[in-house]
């Protein structure tokens, strides 16, 4: 292996964690604010308020797009093992 093939694998695996980690947090983002503008406009200071919608939808979509992130990450863990 020399150093430009592990800059090219670090590289991906940047991408492949960002690709990862995008449907929970562009969900998390897009709960957040449809729940702090409901308790903005209904003044309701409750704490699990903004808590428990989150949790509820990251887990929807993990589970929704579990299988393609899957394939995802297995395609990247063949590319490294067939790399060494």
């Amino acid at each position: 292996m020399n150093t430009s093939m592990i800059l090219l694998l670090t590289k991906e695996a940047l991408l492949v964690t960002i690709m990862i980690s995008a449907p929970a947090v562009i969900v998390s983002l897009i709960v957040g604010v449809i729940v702090a503008i409901f308790s903005a406009t209904t003044q309701i200071q409750e704490q699990t308020l903004s808590f428990a919608p989150k949790i509820i939808f990251v887990y929807l979509s993990l589970i929704i797009s579990g299988a393609s992130l899957g394939a995802i990450l297995l395609n990247f863990a063949k590319k490294c093992f067939n790399a060494f």
